[in-house]
């Protein structure tokens, strides 16, 4: 019998998909990676299980990033498997070449990544054809519900109606790709170009999202803020007091930008016009007039993702992780991974019967006001709502028919913010009763807006939340409850005062202000529809601008504080480079837009593949070629002077594209030859950095630099001088190598506060050059011969040790668990405490304790206990037990006593005059000689693992200097049984 293999996304939905199946097509057998039934084979991918890759002659390794081998434009991608999902690729590629599987569905999420993941295993599986050629069909599921998901098997849709999201799919893909791989080899090669290697990553989506936060940060830097000044009224009518504030009727918008009809420039002139009003009576005129507003669009997933993050302080990839945990693993939402905020218009059966599961469902908040919908009738068809027009592939996120339970406190948060706007689209508008009163005293008019809410509509579903709004009365133009103006009474102004008040910059972006920006290319649209109209020529797409976002924030473009991003001095470098070079399309947000606009386009048949990939090639092409034939010394750009002088001629440092470089006393000439790069080891200083590191001539330890293999290290960065060279040169200084206690110059710790007591003599540890020192352990004027060698870094294998953890490590012998150590063998993070290992004499490594994920084994006595049998044990098996029990205690017992060395060895005449003469064992031999190494200080100075003889080791050692390793070697010549 013929059977469909169905591929899931992942293994959960391919549980789903089999619980729903069951009912209508019989019992499904469980396999290791898939489920069978008479009909059907079930089984999913983990993700991506296979990734594009230029085919082997093309394919440019790291350290052949130069111009010579760009751009990188193949005639076709190869694929390859991705490595940790080998094994699952096979199992599922085995399944599809069955013979007895005549048709295949995809039942990767419905969007375009999930078409993609679902036809790159169908080629890799056809192997040298391209395709298995077998028939394929489209699971398309909007809802994880059981329901949902049998009725999407009954409409599958036909591998023709999925070619333009196909090609679209691996269009994306494969345009990535190639701006990706060229722009940052190419990026890289310009920016190594002086030595080093400088990861310089860029993206077709990723470097247009950072020019928006690049380009608003400088807009926030070049800001002057400018002194204004308003002018706000007290008056006092029969009924009570209220507020206004001067503006001017006969303003206009023009050209500055920061002018309102309320702003006066002048304070004079503002102290004026509150002296001429002061007192006086205001004739009034008043307009008041009924107005709505309707509730907020349904979610989409970007529109969600800004309202949990104002609201929440969610990033964009928690919102999605949470919006897909409800969805996939509760069933409580609908698809999120979505751009429309509309229902299709058959859906009001559906929206009826999520209105009466939230009436029944245990959320006392929310259950009476779907009743109320239910009773009063709200849940009609209105194309607000319902309009297939809106709707391509997906509709807006809603709650299913299905109540969640279980749910984490996060995952009810978004769940109810869901509920909540679904609610309130059906539920009618609010009703304001808006009052504009104007007051005219002297030729002068003041402004008040009252606002009343009359009716709440959707707002009552939000509460108080959404009534505050209209509350707030400490301004006189804002919204508020106003004291009546009987007809013809002139209020007087009780007072008049003049409030002084500066211009501010635009706020900086946080995630909601950022996916806002990306969903419009950059264009400032704060209106629903209009931005649902402009949303097509976006950044990225709903389903991966959290990811373009994280992507930044991982390669220190960007650094997050609070709800605030920051462009770092690195992503300004990269946006001063493609500028410089004329690169628009990756420095321009609306250019990029266009690209994307063309991908939907695709979707919908009214692009061909062909077309967009020529002109994604043009692109790559000109990239690279704008980069490989730049020949200027620097790339124009705006950049900073730094307040410290030259530390070898007092000159004037500036910044350039690659370096701070001292300009002479003039700060416009050549400078007498200082300088140091902008980018060591690929990590960019910040202007703040470069300031500190020439100020104090030190900085660190500093994290993200990367070695030429493009390992990440961190390190302190000195300015050291350069006797040679004669000048100043930038060091790395890992705290490991030649240190400053061992110049022999007295240390002064008087300004200190000590860590704690050193564990090895007991005098105070403090800081020294790059690393925790003994008191005793470097020449000070109370002691000027060292008598201690404790010693421990300020940073080991790239993990900084903080003060506190130190101090922590000498009152309590103990760190807390740290998590960035890097192992020198493998490059692999390892988390670890360190300890003080008394017995070895230094600071040492210590591992938490994993718990077995394995439960205790029973032992035979217990389950017997359990089960009874204990009774039922015949006499021959209670004699087996019993000699196994005494063989188990003897070994146990021998395991457990400790291993002694006899002690039966006899130093030589030499080596008894520095241990003693008593028969001894070759380990206490080296102990007791280590004890006398240490004791008189016999480490040589400059290089610890050399010992240096004294008058009773040089007979031992037969020369004045050994290395530690040669120890063991001569002990064994001095003793004998």
């Amino acid at each position: 019998m013929t059977k469909t293999l169905v591929i899931a996304e992942k293994p959960s939905v391919a549980q789903d998909i089999v619980r729903a199946l069951t009912p209508v097509a019989g019992k499904f057998e469980k396999h290791d990676e898939y489920f069978e039934s008479e009909r059907y084979v079930v089984t999913s991918a983990v993700g991506h299980l296979v990734e594009i890759q230029a085919p082997e002659e093309y394919d440019v390794k790291r350290g052949k990033w130069s111009f010579a081998h760009l751009p990188v434009i193949p005639p076709h991608f190869d694929l390859k498997p991705v490595d940790k999902t080998k094994s699952r690729l096979n199992a599922v590629v085995k399944l599809a070449k069955r013979k007895d599987v005549t048709e295949l569905v995809n039942a990767c999420d419905a969007g375009r990544e999930g078409e993609l993941i679902f036809r790159l295993i169908e080629q890799y599986a056809g192997g040298a054809k391209g395709t298995l050629g077998k028939p394929i069909r489209r699971l398309w599921l909007q809802s994880m519900t059981p329901q949902a998901i049998r009725d999407g098997f009954q409409h599958l849709r036909s591998d023709q109606q999925m070619q333009g999201l196909a090609s679209a799919a691996r269009s994306r893909s494969e345009a990535d790709w190639l701006v990706g791989i060229n722009g940052t080899r190419a990026m890289t090669a310009f920016n190594s170009r002086d030595g080093g290697f400088f990861l310089t990553t860029v993206g077709r989506v990723q470097t247009p999202t950072l020019s928006l936060v690049v380009e608003r940060e400088e807009k926030i830097r070049k800001f002057v803020s400018r002194d204004y000044w308003e002018v706000h009224g007290t008056f006092g009518a029969q009924a009570g007091q209220y507020l206004g504030k001067w503006f001017d009727p006969q303003w206009k918008k023009g050209e500055d930008a920061e002018a309102r009809a309320d702003r006066i420039w002048d304070k004079r002139q503002a102290e004026a016009i509150a002296a001429a009003v002061q007192g006086k009576p205001a004739t009034v005129t008043e307009e008041s007039k009924p107005t709505t507003q309707a509730s907020p669009l349904l979610f989409d997933l970007t529109s969600l993702q800004r309202e949990a993050n104002g609201k929440f302080g969610f990033s964009a990839k928690t919102t999605l992780a949470l919006a897909q945990s409800l969805y996939e693993r509760h069933k409580a939402l609908t698809y999120p991974r979505t751009d429309s905020r509309a229902l299709p218009e058959d859906y009001l059966p559906v929206a009826h019967q999520t209105f009466a599961m939230l009436a029944a469902s245990s959320m006392r908040h929310l259950a009476p006001f779907a009743q109320q919908a239910i009773n009063d009738n709200y849940i009609r068809p209105t194309k607000r709502i319902f309009d297939n027009s809106k709707v391509s592939d997906h509709f807006a996120i809603i709650p299913t028919t299905q109540a969640p339970s279980g749910l984490s406190e996060a995952e009810q948060k978004l769940y109810d913010l869901v509920v909540r706007r679904f609610m309130a689209v059906f539920f009618p508008s609010a009703e304001y009763q808006v009052t504009t009163r104007i007051s005219k005293v002297e030729q002068h008019s003041f402004k008040t807006e009252g606002k009343v809410l009359v009716k709440p509509g959707w707002l009552a579903i939000y509460g108080k939340e959404a009534a505050n709004e209209v509350e707030d009365a400490k301004e006189g133009d804002k919204g508020q409850p106003l004291v009546a103006v009987q007809p013809g009474e002139q209020p007087r102004t009780q007072h008049a005062e003049v409030k002084g008040l500066k211009t501010k910059p635009p706020a900086r972006y946080s995630e909601a202000t950022l996916l806002g920006a990306m969903e419009s290319a950059g264009k400032q649209i704060d209106d629903d529809e209009l931005r649902e109209a402009m949303q097509e020529k976006g950044l990225g797409t709903p389903a991966t601008r959290a990811a373009i976002i994280e992507g930044l924030l991982t390669e220190k473009y960007m650094l997050r504080e609070g709800r605030e991003l920051i462009p770092t001095a690195k992503a300004f470098q990269l946006m001063t480079l493609l500028r410089g070079l004329g690169v628009e399309e990756l420095s321009r947000a609306d250019l990029t837009g266009e690209w994307e606009y063309k991908l939907s386009q695709m979707e919908k048949g009214q692009l061909s593949r062909e077309a967009f990939m020529q002109q994604i090639q043009a692109m790559t092409e000109k990239l690279v070629k704008k980069a490989k034939e730049y020949d200027r010394d620097t790339v124009p750009g705006d950049y900073a002077t730094l307040q410290t002088p030259c530390p070898n001629c007092g000159g004037v440092v500036k910044e350039n594209y690659r370096r701070y470089a001292c300009t002479g006393a003039s700060g416009t000439g050549e400078g007498c030859g200082f300088s140091f790069t902008k980018s060591p080891a690929g990590r960019t200083f910040e202007t703040a950095e470069a300031e500190q590191l020439l100020r104090d001539r030190r900085i660190g330890p500093l994290e993200g630099f990367r070695s030429k293999a493009g390992w990440p290290f961190v390190a302190e960065v000195a300015i050291v001088r350069d006797e040679e060279g004669g000048n100043y040169k930038l060091e790395f200084d890992f705290g490991d190598d030649k240190d400053s206690e061992d110049t022999g110059e007295i240390v002064d710790f008087a300004q200190q506060q000590p860590l704690g007591p050193c564990p090895k003599c007991g005098a105070p540890v403090y800081e020294h050059g790059s690393n925790y020192v003994c008191s005793k352990a470097v020449p000070t004027l109370a002691q000027p011969t060292p008598s201690c060698d404790f010693k421990s870094g300020q940073i080991i294998l790239q993990q900084p040790i903080e003060r506190e953890q130190m101090s922590k490590l000498l009152q309590t012998g103990k760190t807390d668990l740290l998590e960035k150590f890097v192992s020198n063998r493998t490059r692999r993070n390892f988390k670890a405490f360190l300890v003080w290992d008394g017995a070895a004499g230094k600071v040492n490594f210590e591992f938490e304790q994993r718990e077995s994920k394995y439960p205790p084994r029973k032992t035979a006595g217990s389950a017997a206990a359990k089960t009874g049998a204990a009774a039922k044990t015949t006499a021959a098996a209670k004699k087996t037990a019993a000699k196994t029990a005494t063989k188990t205690a003897a070994k146990t017992a021998a395991a457990k006593k400790p291993r002694t060395v006899s002690a039966t060895l006899k130093p030589s005449a030499e080596l008894a005059a520095v241990i003693g003469s008593e028969p001894t064992s070759r380990p206490e031999v080296i102990k007791k000689l280590w004890d006398y190494i240490k004791a008189n200080g016999l480490q040589d100075a400059a290089n610890k693992r050399a010992i240096n003889a004294d008058a009773k080791l040089r007979p031992v050692f037969g020369k004045d200097q050994i290395s530690m390793f040669e120890l063991a070697g001569i002990v064994g010549k001095h003793v004998a049984p």
